[in-house]
């Protein structure tokens, strides 16, 4: 293959840890990793409007595919200009990027030549691995992916057993957010990081509310929220941290409340995932984290959470 677009962040990374970075031609608007795609040209944008709060998002995003709209547009001129010869993109979620049909759709009406679709559908830690492998098939390098896949699964065992707590009772229970009003649980490949990592996974439950939360009551909360850095997420936690049911939650009150750049990291279904069991190992067991390894992605990759504000809500 000598010309690939990728339509989704995950699938961009793995083109370049297979040592096919040079290959890309077009990415979504989204792909930002490694620095240099940034100099291609983005195929993709969003049909609704960024701005605004998490909620204000939701709300825009459900109205269209209550509508069985495409929450993305393509540039297909673009696209077709282009002439890929392999385009990726991904059939697991319409929310987080261009949808296989829009992709299909554009190909078989407008994409001159006949390119190569491969759609990655990860739902767990193995569909992640297994997506890999099939990319590197595509590529025509099966060797390399097999390596990537190894090389990620040693740093996640290397860190499971760095911070592997001495008893099943010492693992705090850990509950991870990936969206922040209307919460939602993180479910997917999450619950396997956590394991990794030390941690028990709680409240894996996708939509849902502070009571359901307030009833499992984890040890630890950390927030991934999809798509949004570590700034954006700070913004956004007001809507957790004025609620009287957030503030009496047992992390909360024990200041075991964790933000994360979840858009970099583990909403990213592909090698960094590798990156992301370290966060979460030195969130969970910072002292044996930092003992088996010198580094921090503190300040960068995850922060503590502030005190909540004067709770508003009985």
């Amino acid at each position: 293959m000598s010309r690939i677009v990728s339509l989704i962040p995950s699938a961009t990374e793995i083109v370049a840890a297979l040592g096919h970075g040079d290959a890309l031609v077009g990415r979504s608007h989204k792909c930002d990793h490694p620095p240099e795609v940034d100099a291609l040209p983005a195929l993709t944008a969003p049909k609704v409007p960024l701005e605004g709060s998490s909620r204000e998002i939701d709300a825009r995003v459900r109205t269209l595919l209550d509508e069985a709209m495409s929450v993305y547009d393509v540039d297909v001129e673009r696209l077709n200009e282009l002439r890929p010869d392999l385009i990726l993109t991904q059939s697991q979620c319409e929310v987080c990027a261009v949808s296989l049909p829009a992709v299909e759709q554009a190909v078989a009406d407008r994409i001159e030549g006949d390119p190569t679709v491969v759609a990655l559908e990860p739902r767990s830690l193995p569909d992640v691995h297994e997506d890999i492998r099939r990319v590197a098939d595509a590529l025509g390098c099966p060797q390399r992916g097999e390596r990537l896949v190894e090389r990620m699964q040693d740093r996640m065992q290397a860190v499971s057993a760095a911070v592997a707590p001495p008893s099943p009772s010492a693992r705090p229970t850990v509950a991870a957010l990936e969206w922040i009003d209307p919460l939602m649980g993180a479910g997917g490949w999450i619950p396997t990081l956590l394991r990794t990592a030390g941690g028990t996974p709680v409240f894996g439950r996708r939509r849902t509310d502070l009571d359901a939360l307030h009833d499992a009551d984890p040890d630890r909360l950390v927030v991934m929220a999809c798509g949004f850095g570590l700034a954006r997420t700070d913004a956004e936690m007001d809507a957790l941290r004025c609620d009287r049911r957030w503030s009496s939650l047992r992390a909360v009150e024990n200041g075991h409340v964790y933000l994360t750049d979840g858009n970099h990291f583990f909403n990213r279904p592909g090698p960094r995932l590798a990156t992301s069991v370290e966060i979460l190992a030195e969130v969970l067991h910072p002292d044996r984290f930092r003992t088996a390894f010198d580094q921090s992605h503190r300040g960068t990759a995850w922060q503590q959470d502030k005190a909540p504000v004067s709770p508003s809500i009985p």
